[in-house]
């Protein structure tokens, strides 16, 4: 019996009306009897020659309607789940080829050492020799990436994270600390030829910079902000365009708001009015306090674990709005003393469907209004879903 693939599951696989999965088919194609996917109209040509095995993408066969479908299927099955129901705007896919920031695996292997994404379900590395999801500045470091590590004497698996700064590349190698005059000239000489604007390693002790030779920023909110060695970035300049527009437009014109889980300032620097900006890991704190001060930008930045410490009813009152931007596991409780909290508006941006409507059921049921749900996928063909919605309290009918 021949089935049509009607959408894509979570995990990539397509899935027939009747049930049945079949892996790198896409809506509209035609699964037969002996497992055999037909392409139908929205399965395209996987543009990179390392599609499947590489784990950097699994939905590379997917049309752009059909990907868009998926990245707003996963939002709704999660609200679904829930219980609950939201407007889904069209989702907001970034390009080819404008990853600014992604973490490599490199290895030592057969007398040359390979760099690249794992393999989808495995650690095998694939050797990357294309790559339609990097920026062009960061894969073209790849192949000298290689012949410098190995030259270095790289012995051990490591992580390369790579990231576009306003200098240029920003380059961190884990499992690895070069010693010698002779590294060191190495290292210096590879950065002049190809443009790179920091190189660090890390031993497991913390990154030490052996190359910089100007203060590396990453520009958020028009202000240049210090940017700490494998920090966290969203994925694309345009991913981070669509959120941080969705965030001002839930929020408003706002005298005062807290930006919880502020990272860098991605937000808390785009926000009109007074900005209370909290976050857990120290260098971004510290890196988001000094820029705003520099600019006398009406910023104050705590360092505060909000899962050891969420801001309480009482101190959340003190706002106009929220920005709520947590880790994958989400904010559960924070997301509860929010759910009682007397605030005008509230934005949530989320990495991870699952824990977004699991604490949005938590505000809704306290009496909140999810009013719209902006889709993102800034994660050019993965399985990897982002999203930025908007909460009001509900018109008291008294």
């Amino acid at each position: 019996m021949n089935d049509i693939i009607i959408r894509v599951a979570a995990r990539g696989e397509g899935v027939t009306e009747t049930g049945r999965h079949a892996a790198f088919a896409a809506p509209g194609d035609t699964l037969s009897a002996d497992g055999a996917v037909i392409p139908g109209p929205h399965h395209q040509t996987p543009p990179c020659g390392h599609f499947p095995r590489c784990g950097g993408c699994q939905l590379q066969h997917l049309d752009d309607e059909s990907y868009a479908g998926f990245v707003t299927d996963r939002i709704a099955a999660a609200l679904d789940a829930q219980g609950l129901t939201a407007p889904l705007r069209p989702a907001h896919l970034s390009p080819p080829r404008s990853r600014r920031r992604a973490t490599l695996h490199a290895e030592a292997k057969g007398g040359r050492v390979m760099i690249g994404f794992s393999e989808e379900k495995s650690h095998a590395i694939i050797d990357i020799a294309e790559c339609h999801i990097l920026d062009p500045r960061l894969f073209a470091l790849i192949a000298p990436l290689r012949g410098l590590l190995q030259r270095l004497g790289f012995r051990r698996r490591g992580d390369v994270h790579l990231a576009i700064a306003d200098q240029g590349a920003d380059v961190l190698v884990t499992h690895f600390s070069p010693d010698g005059l002779e590294a060191a000239e190495t290292i210096i000489a590879f950065c002049e030829r190809h443009g790179v604007a920091r190189f660090s390693v890390d031993d497991g002790l913390g990154a030490e910079t052996r190359w910089e030779p100007e203060p590396v920023t990453i520009t958020l909110g028009g202000v240049a902000v210090p940017l700490p060695a494998g920090a966290f970035l969203q994925a694309t300049p345009d991913g981070e365009a669509a959120l941080v527009a969705a965030v001002r437009e839930a929020v408003g014109q706002p005298r005062t708001t807290a930006d919880l889980f502020a990272g860098l300032g991605t937000f808390a620097l785009a926000l009109p009015g007074k900005v209370y900006a909290a976050e857990g890991a120290r260098d971004a704190i510290l890196s988001l306090k000094g820029a705003a001060n520099m600019q006398h930008r009406p910023v104050f930045a705590e360092h505060r674990d909000l899962y050891r410490r969420p801001l309480t009813k009482a101190e959340l009152d003190r706002f106009d709005a929220i920005v709520l931007d947590p880790p994958r596991a989400g904010a559960r409780d924070q997301a509860d003393a929010l759910a009682g909290a007397e605030v005008r508006a509230v934005a949530y941006v989320s990495c991870n469907p699952s824990s977004f409507a699991r604490d949005a059921k938590a505000m809704v049921e306290q009496g909140w209004q999810l009013r719209w749900v902006q889709p993102v996928g800034q994660f050019r063909w993965s399985t990897h879903v982002e999203l930025a919605a908007s909460f009001v309290r509900q018109a008291s009918s008294g």
